[in-house]
């Protein structure tokens, strides 16, 4: 048999000599014969479950992997990741493991990878924090290393024949308490939102953090957007499975791709296509993992020169399967490219640059990917504000908002829990012009900093998005829209000035000059904060517990330190 032209390999430490004559034992326990175990190792980290709708077909998608592996000369071996599916975990006590699983995928991976020594890892995950999760291990463990996700489920289609989607769902239920929606109405929805398996339907967390690993270089095209039924989405597992081989090869690894030009040239995509607010936690953590430093202040400065060219769901009514019609993530990197906007002279996991990446690519529907001299808007999907309500930053998705909200000013509406701000929605509770304020939901306080997205919906689906803003130091949906704005830093729980409102305090937004002011004098907050006592832990044991204790501010990622 001929050999992997790479003698070097890393599984020789656990298969090679007469001293790992042990291991190699082991490794025929598992049913390998001498060709196989010769051959380069590859782990396939399946996210594989019944529960998550986003990862329900991948089997499917790792058995294309593998057969790819196999054609190009390599033995995969499998083994698992979790994943949380956020829609199902919203709401409830559920929620607050959705970020925090995070951390867990990030080192059960690293575990797996060094106690095995594989020679490469290809990663297929698809929902929210399973994505970055698994890139934080790639930087972390720095082997060469690909992904191809599960892929975006296609959008749903009401009994009128409307197009619609998981964030509309949400909506229907604010609707229906508003008495807009009766209980057929929601049925509607309820049965046809989610029509196939694969991530949500618009541009959520999971579809960004799929796109940009596309952008960052970590993935083949297609990866964020060929639909999760689609044929197209075997044929890219298995090229991912053969492209593994090459990077192994020619030992290329992820700190050679995840690079601080890389990260810009992600965050300039991020702006370009409308994405979660959601990247401007993972984005900083797979950068620390890569040894890189994100300043999320820097986002900012690339807005404001990165158009706004794409307005899916929830900023508008098209979906990802119409974004990859369209041409997809290189078509729109293609579009940042005329202008400079990105970096083309980057090495990727394709085993080629940027440029070269893209070089074919075409806007295919400019409905859909508007061209670069016709944008949304000049600026881009994602704003970072400040002011003495959040000395470190909070983040909105400016191309959620409506024009009418990017300047607002109104009272306080102060909650200390997302049930209580819920439940005072549902009653109708909330006026024109209140700007609620959900405290204590932060990755201390929460712990876990639980999505918005139940509140957020509801005051969409009451009508009250245009004159209601929602403030917290917890974080949304990406499929949140509206002035709602997450990440407040400092969080309540470490005594950060959104623990010093007051109800009816004067909250003053603007989304365009990036900033956020309360009202209050420094006198009168130091008054508070003279009194301010820090709450009790909701959570005392177990890991929520121990994640508190170590987890840092959103501004910094909410990374483990």
């Amino acid at each position: 048999m001929t050999k992997f032209p790479n003698s070097n390999l890393r599984s020789n430490n656990i298969k090679s000599g007469v001293d790992r004559a042990p291991n190699l034992s082991l490794l025929y326990a598992l049913g390998f014969t001498r060709e196989e175990i010769e051959r380069p190792i590859i782990g396939v980290v399946n996210s594989f479950s019944e529960i998550v709708p986003g990862h329900m077909h991948l089997d499917k998608i790792t058995e294309a992997v593998k057969a790819g592996i196999r054609a190009a000369g390599g033995t995969p071996i499998e083994f698992p990741a979790i994943a949380v599916c956020d829609g199902i975990a919203m709401g409830h006590t559920g929620m607050k493991y959705s970020l925090v699983s995070r951390d867990l995928i990030a080192d059960s991976t690293e575990a797996m990878a060094m106690a095995h020594q594989f020679d490469g890892l290809v990663m297929i995950p698809n929902c929210d924090k399973n994505v970055p999760g698994l890139l934080m291990a790639a930087a972390r463990v720095n082997i060469p290393a690909i992904f191809c996700a599960g892929g975006p489920m296609l959008a749903g289609h009401l009994k009128d024949g409307r197009r619609t989607c998981l964030s509309h769902m949400f909506e229907a239920v604010g609707a229906y308490h508003a008495g807009k929606l009766d209980e057929a109405g929601v049925n509607d929805y309820t049965e046809n939102a989610c029509p196939s398996c694969g991530s949500c339907s618009g541009m959520y967390t999971a579809n960004s953090m799929n796109c940009l690993t596309e952008a960052i270089g970590m993935a083949l095209k297609g990866n964020g957007t060929i639909p999760a039924p689609y044929s197209a989405r075997i044929r890219l597992a298995k090229l991912t499975g053969m492209k593994i081989m090459e990077l192994v090869e020619k030992n290329i690894r992820p700190r050679d791709i995840l690079t601080e030009k890389a990260f810009k040239n992600a965050e300039a995509v991020d702006m370009a296509l409308g994405c979660s607010t959601n990247t401007m936690l993972h984005i900083p953590a797979i950068a620390n993992e890569a040894g890189v430093k994100i300043n999320l202040a820097d986002a900012n400065e690339i807005s404001s020169r990165t158009p706004n060219l794409c307005h899916l769901a929830p900023a508008g009514d098209t979906f990802m399967e119409d974004l990859d019609r369209a041409g997809g993530v290189y078509a729109v990197m293609k579009e940042l490219a005329k202008k400079n906007l990105i970096d083309t002279s980057l090495i990727t996991a394709t085993g080629k640059t940027v440029g070269e990446n893209i070089a074919d690519s075409e806007n295919l529907d400019p409905e859909i990917i508007r061209p670069i001299e016709n944008p949304y808007s000049k600026t881009g999907g994602i704003a970072v504000l400040k002011g003495n309500l959040a000395p470190d930053g909070c983040v909105v998705k400016r191309s959620a908002v409506d024009a009418s909200m990017m300047k607002h000013e109104g009272r306080a509406r102060v909650f200390d829990s997302e049930d209580d701000a819920i439940a005072a929605i549902y009653a109708q509770k909330i006026n024109p012009g209140d700007v609620v304020v959900i405290r204590y939901e932060g990755p201390k306080g929460g712990p876990g900093m639980r999505e918005m997205l139940n509140p957020t919906s509801a005051i969409c689906g009451m009508g009250l998005d245009k004159s209601v803003a929602l403030i917290t130091d917890g974080r949304f949906s990406g499929a949140t829209r509206g002035a709602s704005i997450g990440h407040v830093s400092p969080e309540a729980a470490s005594g950060g000035n959104i623990a010093l409102v007051h109800e009816g305090d004067l909250i003053s937004i603007d989304i365009d000059a990036c900033k956020i002011e309360l009202k209050v004098s420094d006198e009168e907050l130091s008054k508070r904060r003279a009194i301010w006592k820090a709450p009790e832990p909701k959570i005392k044991t177990g890991y929520l517990a121990r994640y508190a204790r170590f987890v840092s501010s959103a501004d910094k990622g909410a990374i483990l330190e």
